[in-house]
This record gives structure tokens, sequence and C-alpha cells, in this order.
């Protein structure tokens, strides 16, 4: 089982924005609600990081990108993040039940 993993920090005056656009995406995916796609976001105890976790069922297609605020989020993370993200593909070696 394959996760992938984005790490992001954005500049310390974005926070409230990135929270309230955080939670405008999640809202969207809850209504699309899109099968197969296991999807978090994280903010670490610094209060400026970011990690988002996505894992996929298998044989499903990031369904993501197609949502308009997915693709709003995307494109403003570029002018909110403090440097480039660190993606990472995480390889589970043992979960109960959060992946």
């Amino acid at each position: 089982m394959n996760i992938l993993m984005v790490r992001s920090k954005v500049k310390t005056a974005q926070v409230t924005k990135v929270e309230t656009e955080i939670k405008r995406l999640f809202a969207a995916i809850q209504q699309a609600q899109p099968q197969g796609v296991h999807y978090a976001s994280c903010r670490l105890s610094d209060g400026e990081t970011y990690v988002a976790m996505l894992k996929l069922d298998e044989g499903v297609e990031n369904p993501l990108p197609a949502l308009p605020e997915f693709q709003a989020f995307q494109e403003n993370l570029k002018q909110w993040m403090a440097g480039p993200p660190i993606v990472e593909q995480l390889t589970v070696s043992g979960s109960y039940q959060l992946f």
C-alpha cells in the first residue's frame, strides 16, 4: 500500500487563508464523495507546515484534480508557500484502520 505525502510550509501571513481554503476544499470533497479516495491535511505544531496524505484504492484514478475547488487550491498554494513542497511516496508497513 502506497501513500503520497506532501509537506508544505506556508508564509506566516497566509496561515488563516490556507485554513479557510482547506475547509472549503474538504467541504467540496465531502459533497462530491469520491469513491476509493482517502485524503487528509494536517497542520504541524510549528503552525505553518502542512502535511497532506493521499491514498487511492487499487485501480482508482485520482478524481481530486477534476474538482474546481482542488484546482483553485493548488493554484493559490503557489502564492501561499514559503518554499517548495516536499513530495514523498510512503510505503505502509503496518496500519490499524488509518489507511
